[in-house]
């Protein structure tokens, strides 16, 4: 069936050809469609001396079918309508300086840190757009985003990369204009929104109807288009996903206090004590089973929002001007005056936002089954085209491990670990509970014995090494007979100098860094 330009189903040209028609009889009309379920048998009686009762009844009953279609479709329409993909825009959120995530994010963005052995960040919520059919996509940057511009181009140019149609991808780097507002940097997130407002009455935004903000360091797989059909269904001006939680981590994030029906009354910016109990409220309204809202009597912000155009460009000028963040200022100064409506997703999200959840999500993975897959054919996860060949692996021992494409494994044992693309890891070593993030280029075995013979250590993880709790960032040389354990239980440490860090008791060897043979950590 053709849809018009604007999504709908046109009724006029499918019913024309219906018109002029003797339509004498129906072999059945009970259960059948006009359209969409093809009629096997269509009788077309030629007779006029039908009987007058019969010619009545067949009548009525392709009047009730036509009827019947008719609203259908019309339903139909709105639907599509709804979900018209081509009228929302997303705006993707670079992040600040990611000092929680310090050492990652020491020369790059939050988004551009590496995931899942052969992922990025950012890949997630721009995954999730093409998957939604959003293709008109707006990223925000600012700190350190030399290595996640270099990402998006490679993976996402429109030129060699996926296709996006008529759509963009665009970055929006953080710069000043003229004026003294215009000597600024980012303040925040709306304040980074608002410095390219602009951008939302151009020509080739005139369609778009609703914006959706988005973060750049989360992990989840979400379907925007169903999202922003839930905001427009309910006629809200502002709509936060949300997602359940309990007593252990609320605390955690910005909570929310809804009505019977959903709609946020008001918002609190990580509450404690009697502050987080006030906000107790009976997620069943959502959609939650009693078991399960018993367990969870939270709704936190996912910190991702749908607006309509109009109202975030009111309230970025004209009602809030000088607000900076959605989620301290914005949302909770709006909801008294707004419609803000809280819309339920209960499938796995993490916020990466410290080392210990970058930790613990990578190596929840390895799981049988994981609660996250980057497995999924019908909505996959997109990255840079690498062009790698296979890994290969030599009289090694994998369990419950994740190996990156383009990997060297010789006589080792990896245990409940995530291995990056182009990794090294020689005879003997043993890892476990370990993060390698892997390696931008490769050494060949010419340089390698070259630096061997100088007494250098190459790129990756040297003969009879034993690691254990540790995140090892790119391009990471470990020399031979080295350990590194954290054998006291250290939590917090800075030994640049050496190498690497211990933040919330993980090891972390820096990126570039050496480790030389024999050491012990």
């Amino acid at each position: 069936m053709a849809l018009s330009s604007n999504g709908r189903i046109p009724l006029s040209g499918t019913m024309a050809g219906l018109e002029g028609k003797k339509w004498r009889a129906l072999d059945s009309c009970n259960g059948r469609e006009l359209m969409g379920i093809r009629l096997k048998k269509i009788m077309i009686r030629t007779k006029v001396e039908a009987a007058d009762v019969k010619r009545h009844r067949r009548r009525v009953c392709m009047s009730l079918t036509t009827a019947d279609f008719a609203s259908q479709a019309k339903i139909r329409g709105i639907d599509l309508q709804e979900r018209d993909s081509r009228t929302v825009v997303a705006v993707i959120l670079g992040g600040g300086a990611g000092t929680r995530l310090f050492p990652l994010t020491k020369r790059r963005a939050k988004p551009a840190v590496p995931i899942g052995g052969a992922y990025r960040l950012i890949d997630v919520p721009m995954s999730n757009c093409i998957n939604s059919g959003i293709n008109k996509v707006y990223i925000l940057t600012q700190f350190n985003s030399a290595s996640l511009n270099r990402h998006l181009a490679r993976a996402y140019n429109l030129g060699n990369g996926l296709n996006f149609g008529d759509g963009s991808v665009e970055v929006l780097a953080a710069t000043q204009t003229p004026g003294e507002e215009g000597k600024r940097w980012f303040q925040g997130t709306a304040d980074a929104v608002r410095q390219f407002d602009w951008l939302l009455e151009d020509p080739r935004s005139r369609e778009i109807e609703d914006v959706v903000i988005l973060s750049g360091d989360h992990l989840y797989r979400m379907d925007y288009m169903d999202f922003v059909q839930s905001h427009r269904q309910s006629g809200a001006d502002i709509t936060i996903s949300c997602h359940p939680t309990d007593d252990s981590r609320a605390s955690d994030f910005g909570l929310m206090k809804i009505d019977n029906k959903g709609r946020v009354l008001f918002f609190s910016e990580k509450p404690k004590g009697d502050d987080l109990k006030a906000l107790e409220v009976d997620t069943t309204v959502l959609g939650l089973s009693k078991e399960e809202a018993a367990k969870k009597p939270y709704i936190a912000s996912m910190g991702i929002y749908v607006f309509k155009k109009e109202i975030l460009l009111n309230l970025l000028r004209w009602r809030f001007p000088t607000a900076n963040d959605f989620g301290s200022e914005v949302i909770p100064a709006s909801a008294q005056e707004f419609f803000i409506k809280a819309h339920l997703f209960n499938d796995y999200w993490e916020d990466i936002g410290t080392i210990r959840s970058f930790f613990e999500a990578n190596l929840a993975l390895t799981a049988h089954p994981p609660r996250f897959s980057f497995y999924d054919a019908n909505k996959p996860m997109y990255t840079s085209r690498r062009n790698l060949p296979p890994t290969k692996i030599d009289s090694s021992k994998v369990v419950d491990s994740i190996i990156s494409h383009g990997s060297f494994l010789s006589n080792c044992f990896i245990e409940h670990s995530v291995v990056g693309i182009r990794s090294r890891i020689n005879s003997n070593v043993h890892l476990q509970d370990t993060v390698m993030l892997g390696a931008d280029f490769y050494e060949t075995e010419v340089e390698i014995a070259s630096l061997l013979a100088e007494g250098r250590v190459p790129v990756g993880i040297g003969e009879n090494t034993k690691i254990r709790d540790c995140i090892i960032d790119k391009n990471a040389r470990i020399g031979k007979n080295v350990i590194i354990t954290n054998s006291e239980g250290i939590q917090e440490a800075d030994r640049s100098s050496e190498g690497f860090y211990i933040r919330s008791g993980i090891t972390i060897i820096s990126k570039n860094s050496t480790i030389n043979d024999g050491s012990v950590i």
